[in-house]
């Protein structure tokens, strides 16, 4: 073989001339092979999927190995070459590399080697170099992966394409662009969908082919078992006659002991033994215990079979206990009750009705291969005969055991009673559990009605398939629950992360328009992704995620909630992961609502929760205010719920709770202490309306304040009560408790910059606006000033900050209830814990104490002030 050398340029020429001409392989492996179209291949062919960016702009083709190689070679008639077995290892005609594979998982790039050392003995290798490009890989275990172009099975999504688009129109998508975008363009652009897959672990395709290619498809259990290869057989299962151990409920496991059948035990099998005269009876098949080959004898007695059509079988014997213990069949149940968990347990010695029932079907199923065309009875007991009913059902543990414990169509048979058995083969697993999966429906061969068999294709189903399928397939529709599709069709929404778009929402909807004609869902609500909080990928190798179960001690589960469902992660969007919005929710939300809840506790009335508001007669702006804000609240998170946009929904609940938290209640504690009834009835209406529109949300609190307020007319739970409905709309009241906000906040502003604290009373506040009198005093109040001046003349707003000696005394009385409140918090004393209040001051601390003792002693629940010159910081309750 010539060495390669430097090569001489006679001419320059573009791609395009290239095209269509042909070459000498490099490697002639199937140069002298018969095909159809072989002068197709060595030739150069165009295609845009090959670039000069990288590489040279020429590239060999593996239609056997890729997509767009395969639809190069389908457009160009070139024939399909496939040189790699599945194993990974190359053909027996790729003779220089004989059993190399094509990627070694241990060291990928060694075949790569030595093809590069033939090239150059051959003097074909033009050059060499390391070209890093991306390559498919194991997402597990990080093997290179070898594509391959396998026959598979389709569903024809052209046919049904324009149906698909048009039942796409009645789904509401979140967010609304997903609808008529990437939604629409996944149908728009939808291959032929290959349902089929080369593996083991998935549900098999349901399709069997004889081997002249004629097909037949398997649609339920029921069908599978109508077109099994069966035997011919009739079977009749017929429990012993009444024996002498019988008559006391005894327990008789031992096949040695000596239980005759009784004369009435006679009598009752002649008499069941003449409905098998018309039968054509060929076998009887007994268990080897006496009182059932007695049994046999007298049957085939009746109807005249021979004593060589017995046969002793010890599988169909006695359940065997293998407790001397026990006397009677009632003791032993007593004891050893019919369970799941008791199905499988067995006594030394004995055995468990798992392993009764694994006898009596191995039994079944070879006299079912052994025979053909013959009719046989089965003498056996009780137990076995219900298991050998179970177990032609492909029942588990627990549908066996419902047989008998729901009478679910079945009869224990009695002495000498009998039952034809439906029995056909059915894929099932050690235990006889009907199971559809490989290996064992792999053994199950159909018939058709002129005797041909088939054997089912080896593929398994697309899991997408399966979960497309989900909607109907979790209640067994259309096998069971016929009503599903009237009660739960379409769904009224579904949330999924946005990927699925292409995916499960695709083939969910493919499924459901192809089978009922109709899109599944009402509503498609979209989540994004959560990134790391510097936006990267969130990943177990980096860690760069906070443990969730420190965010919930932290935080509580609440709190996380509300946080996810009020991100634009709702919309399908992305969001960064942020512990400090967590925390926000956790304080701002959480934690003050249920503040607001444990202040209202302290002074409820329960009487006066009982009966409805009186909007008209209550004329306290503050509840006019705070009813007016939850009414709008109501009809913001309603019209954001109705539109499926939880981010919307969400949003208002913040400001609302800051404003029942940090203005209404602030602004209503005296009249809650004083027993305002107005004030207890609003607060209480408002915290149970607030429970109720934050339960999506924040469930936890939510429940919690509903389960401290509800009474007997309520819902259990506040996941029962009905969606709030509320209106109240009072726009004048909105707007002029927003001026004395701004008021409010210019105040203390003004506070702040002549450094004057809250709780030192001012004499004067002057305003440039008019404010109704029914608002003077929440100013008064939050600004602590003894007057206040409207003056529509004036530009600004200005504070009268001479502090009078009254004025510093009442300053000082404030700052000593303060002291006084702290000391009460600290120690643990609720509002209703009254206290001697033991007091060592000077002179005009007494004074000043005294001057305000009335309203003292009611603001802190101090009964009695105790002057002295040696205290501690005791407080006597």
């Amino acid at each position: 073989k010539a060495k390669f050398t430097e090569p001489e340029i006679i001419k320059e020429v573009s791609g395009s001339e290239l095209v269509g001409m042909s070459y000498e392989p490099v490697f002639d492996y199937y140069k002298n092979t018969d095909m159809t179209n072989k002068d197709n291949i060595w030739k150069v062919w165009h295609a845009d999927f090959v670039t000069a960016e990288k590489g040279t702009g020429i590239a060999h083709e593996a239609p056997a190995f890729g997509e767009d190689d395969m639809n190069l070679a389908k457009a160009n008639n070139i024939p399909f070459i496939r040189h790699v077995e599945p194993n990974g290892v190359f053909t027996k005609e790729v003779v220089d590399f004989p059993e190399a594979k094509a990627k070694p998982k241990d060291d990928p790039q060694s075949t790569d080697v030595l093809v590069i050392k033939y090239l150059a003995g051959a003097g074909a290798l033009f050059a060499k170099e390391k070209i890093i490009h991306s390559y498919p890989h194991c997402y597990r275990c990080d093997t290179p992966l070898l594509y391959y172009a396998l026959p598979s099975w389709f569903v024809n999504i052209q046919k049904v394409k324009q149906d698909l688009l048009s039942r796409a129109e009645s789904m509401n998508w979140i967010p609304a662009h997903l609808k008529d975008g990437r939604f629409h363009h996944t149908m728009e652009n939808a291959p032929d969908w290959t349902i089929s897959r080369n593996r083991y672990w998935a549900s098999p395709l349901p399709i069997w082919k004889s081997e002249s290619g004629e097909m037949l498809f398997a649609g339920s259990v029921e069908d599978l078992k109508s077109k099994v290869k069966k035997s011919g057989n009739k079977y009749f299962v017929m429990r012993h006659g009444e024996a002498s151990h019988n008559i006391g409920g005894l327990i008789s496991d031992d096949v040695n002991e000596v239980n005759h059948l009784t004369d009435s035990g006679r009598d009752q099998v002649k008499k069941s033994s003449l409905d098998f005269k018309d039968k054509n009876i060929d076998l009887i098949f007994a268990s080897p215990f006496m009182r059932a080959s007695e049994t046999a004898s007298v049957i085939a007695e009746s109807i005249s079979v021979g004593s060589e059509s017995i046969f002793i079988d010890e599988r169909l014997g006695e359940f065997v206990i293998g407790n001397k213990d026990f006397k009677t069949w009632h003791e032993y149940h007593e004891a050893l009750p019919k369970t799941v968990e008791n199905f499988t347990f067995a006594y030394s010695g004995g055995e468990s009705y798992q392993s009764l029932k694994n006898r009596v079907m191995e039994f079944i199923y070879e006299i079912e291969s052994k025979y053909q065309n013959k009719n046989i009875v089965i003498v056996t007991h009780g137990g076995p005969s219900w298991l050998l009913a179970a177990g032609a059902r492909g029942y588990n543990a627990d549908e066996a055991l419902s047989m008998i414990r729901d009478r679910k169509d079945f009869h224990y048979l009695g002495n000498a009673e009998y039952y034809e058995l439906d029995f056909s083969p059915l894929p099932h697993n050690a235990n006889y559990d009907l199971d559809l999966h490989r290996p064992y429906i792999d053994h199950i061969v159909l018939v058709d009605g002129e005797g041909r068999e088939y054997k089912r294709i080896p593929e398994v189903i697309d899991c997408w398939f399966e979960s497309g399928s989900m909607p109907f397939a979790q209640d067994h529709f259309p096998f069971e629950n016929p009503e599903w599709k009237q009660n739960n069709f379409p769904g009224g929404f579904v949330a999924e992360y946005i990927a699925q778009t292409r995916t499960w929402f695709y083939y969910t909807h493919a499924i459901s328009t192809m089978l009922f004609g109709e899109a599944p869902f009402k509503n498609v609500v979209t989540t994004g992704t959560v990134l790391a909080e510097d936006g990267s990928k969130m990943s177990k190798s980096k860690n760069n995620y906070p443990d969730p179960w420190i965010l919930f001690d932290k935080y509580g589960v609440d709190a996380l909630r509300f946080y996810l469902m009020s991100s634009t992660l709702m919309k399908g969007e992305d969001v960064n992961f942020s512990e400090k919005g967590v925390q926000d929710i956790a304080s701002k939300i959480v934690s003050r609502l249920e503040n607001v809840a444990t202040f209202y506790e302290l002074y409820r009335d329960t009487a006066l929760e009982i009966g409805d508001l009186r909007l008209e007669s209550n004329t306290n702006v503050l509840d006019q205010w705070i009813l007016s804000r939850m009414s709008a609240l109501v009809s913001e998170a309603t019209a954001s719920m109705n539109e499926y946009d939880m981010a919307l929904a969400t949003r208002p609940f913040e400001l609302f709770i800051e404003d029942l938290s940090t203005w209404y209640l602030r602004r209503s504690r005296d009249r809650l202490k004083d027993g305002d009834v107005n004030a207890k009835k609003t607060l209480h209406f408002v915290l149970k309306t607030t429970s109720q529109l934050l339960a999506p949300f924040t469930p936890f609190i939510s429940e919690s304040v509903w389960q401290k307020l509800k009474n007997e007319t309520d819902a259990e739970s506040v996941h029962l009560s009905e969606w709030p409905v509320f209106s109240y709309s009072n726009t004048a009241v909105l707007e002029d408790m927003q001026k004395v906000r701004d008021v409010v906040t210019l105040g203390l502003q003004s506070r702040q910059k002549a450094g004057v604290p809250v709780r030192q009373p001012l004499g004067k506040f002057a305003i440039p606006m008019d404010v109704k009198s029914e608002y003077i005093d929440i100013i008064k109040d939050e600004l602590n000033v003894k007057e206040i001046v409207c003056d529509t003349t004036l530009a600004d707003v200005s504070m009268d900050f001479e502090i009078t000696p009254e004025l510093k005394k009442e300053g000082q009385y404030r700052e000593f209830v303060r002291a006084v409140q702290d000391m009460r918090k600290k120690m643990g004393l609720l509002p209703s814990d009254v206290v001697t209040l033991f007091v060592q001051c000077a002179d005009i601390e007494k004074d000043i104490i005294n001057t305000f003792l009335a309203e003292f002693q009611k603001t802190t629940g101090v009964k009695e002030v105790v002057w002295g010159d040696t205290v501690g910081d005791e407080v006597k309750i």
